[in-house]
């Protein structure tokens, strides 16, 4: 089992176990935290966050209007990042570290980490590429086939596990998702924190926090974690978002509004001669 919802204060010894097994086995721990926008801004008040630091990215995912990808458990997206190259990314969760060949374990270009949560963890195994902010705005747009935003071992990872008969340029384009991202580092935390504010183009957001760590430091880093945000008032214990979840849903929902045929003639139809 890779995935858990219920507390990690609740875990069985066997599911314990197998988290601790995860762990040792992944490149990289990641902690998170999502605020539930009622406690937003006196989250972002308590940790003394300047919005200000803020970079702009751009979140694309790749996927039908199904969402026969993310029911397969892949993920695939592309980010535009403010100032400098972007990136793309296959991801497939949940994994088994154990059951990855070797030789995708030995590519630099292959990560496996475990989210953990207060609702539970994920382990996911990540293809990276780079990929320049033009040429994904040309593919948001139709200018350019999907593939071409991905490597060849991007390529073939996604083929090894996506549905069959499913193709990169077969996908839909859905977002993007505008994101502020901000790494600083507390006064009184002695690592660094990301607050990542995802606004979803019907004015919902989700406000992210996390810390990196490796593996051997994950049980560590947690409590020290957990000790700071409690610390500032920020609540551990409300019900936690995913932010691709959620991106996917709102998106592959416009697409099936949008493909129904009055939707069509609707987009279709002469603005009003009022001249407004």
């Amino acid at each position: 089992m890779t995935t858990k919802t219920s507390a990690p204060g609740n875990l069985t010894a066997e599911e314990l176990s197998t988290l601790l097994t995860l762990i040792k086995k992944a490149d990289s721990v990641e902690l998170k935290l999502t605020v539930p926008d009622s406690g937003r801004r006196s989250a972002i008040a308590a940790l003394d966050v300047d919005p200000l630091d803020a970079h702009i990215r751009q979140v694309f995912f790749f996927d039908t209007v199904d969402l026969t990808l993310n029911k397969a458990g892949v993920v695939v997206r592309a980010r535009r990042i403010q100032g400098r190259d972007g990136d793309s990314t296959v991801k497939l969760r949940p994994v088994v570290p154990d059951d990855l060949p070797p030789e995708l374990r030995k590519s630099p270009d292959f990560g496996v980490e475990v989210d953990a949560l207060p609702g539970g963890y994920v382990c996911s195994g990540s293809m990276k590429g780079v990929a320049k902010s033009l040429d994904v705005r040309e593919v948001a747009a139709g200018k350019r086939p999907i593939r071409k935003l991905f490597t060849k071992q991007q390529r073939a990872f996604f083929a090894d596990h996506a549905p069959e008969g499913l193709e990169l340029d077969d996908l839909k384009v859905l977002g993007p998702i505008n994101v502020f991202k901000l790494k600083f580092a507390p006064r009184d935390f002695n690592r660094s924190m990301v607050a990542e504010l995802w606004n979803y183009p019907d004015g919902s957001r989700i406000l992210e926090l996390s810390t990196k760590c490796m593996p051997n430091e994950a049980f560590q880093v947690a409590a020290e974690a957990r000790a700071f945000l409690t610390g500032h008032g920020i609540d551990l214990s409300a019900e936690q978002q995913t932010k691709t979840a959620a991106a996917l849903e709102f998106f592959a929902n416009e697409a099936r509004e949008m493909a129904k045929p009055n939707a069509k003639a609707k987009a279709a139809s002469p603005k009003s001669s009022s001249g407004l």
